[in-house]
């Protein structure tokens, strides 16, 4: 075991800022449960791995070896978290491939991160395999879309792409989340599908709307303008996947 250099210090802070990570092709996990997790995982590399003196043993032992060490004062400069939690990790993106076949979810603009780990841990519950975001979409390597997705961006494939051009060309039913839709519990949903889910305050863009061949909704009974992107698809993901 060695310290973290302050250069590596100051490494491990760049990655915060989205072109670092995008020219690395690096992103950053933090926290014990995440951190584990991704170590896990056979789809990811490690590249960099640290953790609080005190809480090297918590780790498997055959990273012991390679896990560099800090004081709390250090990790508190290289974490994003409020409270840093004894360990923090780098890896190499994913570097999966686009499934045109498999049933997704396909992000029109939605810009909160919370909203985006939630939907990526809604499609780790479903059995989603992959989220296709428009490139105005969070960053799915933001550490707060990686803490809300509780270890589901290890699972689920996020690709960006351009969805105008991606839903014009797709063979899959195309449905979407929108107020003049049909009731969802009244519409059949096939396997494979796709569902277009919009913006936290515009929805679904006009053009992207134009290319929805099933309109759904959620019915309303109160008083709310509407529902909150990530509590709409978890809705529509249980009608749809536990049918």
């Amino acid at each position: 075991m060695e310290k973290l250099s302050k250069e590596r210090q100051k490494w491990i802070r760049s990655l915060q800022q989205k072109k670092h990570r995008s020219e690395a092709n690096l992103f950053v996990v933090e926290g014990e449960k995440s951190v584990l997790e991704g170590l896990d995982s056979d789809k990811l590399k490690l590249v960099e791995l640290v953790s609080l003196e005190s809480e090297v043993q918590l780790l498997p032992v055959k990273f012991h070896e390679i896990v560099r060490t800090v004081n709390q004062k250090e990790l508190e400069s290289i974490s994003e978290l409020r409270t840093p939690n004894k360990f923090v990790a780098v890896f190499e993106c994913l570097n999966s491939k686009l499934d045109q076949n498999c049933s997704s979810i396909v992000l029109d603009g939605v810009q909160d991160p919370g909203n985006l780990g939630t939907i990526l841990r809604l499609a780790d519950w479903f059995g989603i395999q992959q989220i296709i975001c428009s490139s105005d979409t969070v960053d799915c390597y933001n550490s707060k879309v990686i803490q809300a997705s509780m270890g589901a961006i290890f699972r689920v494939s996020v690709q960006y792409t351009d969805v105008f051009t991606f839903l014009s060309k797709t063979k899959l039913p195309v449905f979407g989340a929108l107020l003049d839709g049909e009731n969802y519990k009244k519409t059949s949903y096939p396997n494979p599908l796709l569902l277009v889910m919009g913006n936290e305050g515009k929805g679904i863009r006009p053009e992207i709307e134009h290319l929805i061949q099933h309109k759904i909704t959620i019915p309303r009974i109160g008083e709310a303008e509407s529902l909150n992107v990530s509590t709409a698809t978890a809705i529509l993901l249980a009608e749809i996947c536990l049918k």
